[in-house]
């Protein structure tokens, strides 16, 4: 049991409404800490029994500790810095989905029992037409399939026994794609008809967006974090202050969940784009149009580059002025959103390495820049100046002829090596074509289709403003940054 000032921390007895697919540090500093704070506050009366689905490893250090543990927030807020602390109680017991089969499966029969969360990583919402019914299927969508078909036949397939799923798992339409899997297992299992349609008519599947943070148990400042709180938590997990928890469903579910009426950062709607296309192009457009020409400018985490003078104006300004007037969601939202996106920029807690983010920053670029970068040259007929010069900072940062098995080594300016680490047929390439001169080697990367769905050539005006800035960020990547800030 953690101890707090030689005081046992006890649970409360609540109702379980919550059955939890996965233990790890994200859900445990998101999902759960928001629901031990509405708990706390009145607004939601209920715990969570969560689940390790994976088939190996165990459970013991939860259940050693009851299923107790801390979350420590610690970043900038409104300007303010915030190091706050919570010991979560919401979270029942924690089983492990083989070991614990038969008292994990029969959570299916709990009355009580009205939600789903999971987060099973990326690669854990999956199709396996091979996964079997009987025992513990594989896959994630496999488990979820038993468990609402033992859940329909133990109610006799009862309207109000149906379940709201929420997966956060980081894919598009999470939630419709887990539906199509759960409903394509029933078919290959030949389950009745009856369970297809009460899965279809009283379950919700939930798309959802998730962002917070979450570096997780705090390796190297454990026990000064120990000292600090007063007590020992071998399942310490550490975050940012911020969070959003984007829910689209289409039954409105608000009323369940009632977390926005507390003032917890989740919002309810029925079509989650907008708030994605915001996140995809603010938080993650701002940091592949920077990273990469910060490092190049000899800084190596991202709190220095927005610290320093000019690659911080560089950031603020790419963002305020050629990304958020082209998000599709309210002006005062999604600027409110940037303002939070260059405090966490800023988190004294967190070091987060330039060259981490410069992983695939090929398709990051396709992704999170280009979409704005055309709907720029839409709106005005003309490229636009910081996004460009962000796809110099891209080829200058790749551009070498020293292709190794492990990447692509080349040198920063002040001397420095690094590995460009990317899929073999963009590094591949852009070896072939480094040794070209550099108009010609910006034109054969901007018409790579494969690259970017289209060639970028197509664009007036665009490599001629690339092979110039390529030229001035390889003579001097901060004088370069002062110009394009001109």
């Amino acid at each position: 049991m953690l101890q707090i000032n030689e005081n046992a921390i006890h649970k409360c007895k609540r109702p379980i409404k919550v059955l939890q697919f996965g233990e790890g540090c994200f859900l445990r500093a998101f999902v759960d800490h928001m629901i031990d704070i509405a708990n706390e506050k009145g607004a939601f009366d209920g715990n969570i029994v969560m689940v390790k689905p994976r088939e190996t490893g165990n459970v013991d250090l939860f259940k050693k500790q009851d299923s107790l543990y801390t979350v420590i927030l610690r970043g900038v807020e409104n300007g303010e810095v915030i190091d706050t602390h919570r010991t979560v109680t919401a979270v029942e017991k924690t089983l492990h989905c083989k070991a614990d089969y038969e008292e994990y499966i029969a959570l299916a029969e709990l009355d009580t029992l009205e939600f789903i969360v999971s987060n099973t990583t990326e690669a854990g919402i999956v199709l396996d037409v091979t996964d079997k019914m009987d025992g513990l299927p594989k896959t994630y969508p496999g488990k979820l399939t038993q468990f609402l078909y033992k859940r329909w036949e133990h109610f006799s397939g009862a309207i109000d026994k149906g379940l709201i799923i929420l997966p956060v798992e980081l894919i598009e339409d999470n939630g419709k794609k887990l539906l199509q899997y759960v409903l394509k297992l029933a078919d290959v299992w030949q389950l009745p008809e009856g369970f297809k349609n009460w899965v279809k008519d009283s379950c919700v599947f939930c798309n959802t967006l998730v962002d917070r943070i979450v570096t997780g148990y705090p390796e190297n400042d454990d026990e000064a974090l120990w000292q600090q709180l007063g007590f020992k938590d071998d399942l310490l997990d550490v975050g940012e202050p911020f969070a959003l928890w984007v829910i689209e469903s289409e039954r409105d579910i608000s009323d369940r969940l009632p977390f926005d009426k507390i003032g917890l950062p989740v919002v309810f709607c029925n079509d989650l784009m907008p708030y994605r296309e915001c996140k995809v192009r603010v938080l993650n457009g701002a940091h592949t149009s920077s990273v990469l020409i910060g490092y190049l400018a000899g800084f190596d985490i991202v709190r220095d580059c927005v610290n320093d003078e000019i690659v911080g104006e560089f950031v603020r300004k790419t963002v305020m002025e050629e990304i958020v007037p082209l998000v599709p969601l309210n002006d005062a939202e999604v600027k409110a959103f940037a303002a939070s996106v260059f405090e966490r920029f800023r988190n004294p807690f967190i070091d987060h390495s330039l060259l981490a983010i410069s992983l695939n920053s090929v398709s990051k670029w396709k992704a999170r820049v280009l979409p704005t970068f055309k709907d720029h040259y839409e709106k005005y007929g003309t490229v636009p100046k910081k996004l460009t010069f962000s796809f110099a900072a891209l080829l200058v940062f790749y551009r070498s002829t020293d292709r190794r098995e492990d990447g692509l080594y080349a040198k920063r300016k002040d001397g420095t090596e690094y590995v460009v680490h990317d899929g073999d047929e963009v590094l591949d390439f852009i070896s072939q074509q480094s040794g070209k001169t550099t108009a010609e080697y910006v034109r054969s990367v901007a018409d790579n289709i494969d690259f970017w769905g289209e060639s970028l050539t197509r664009y007036n005006g665009f490599c001629d403003a690339v092979t110039d800035w390529v030229r001035e960020i390889e003579n001097d990547p901060k004088m370069a940054l002062r110009k394009v800030l001109e």
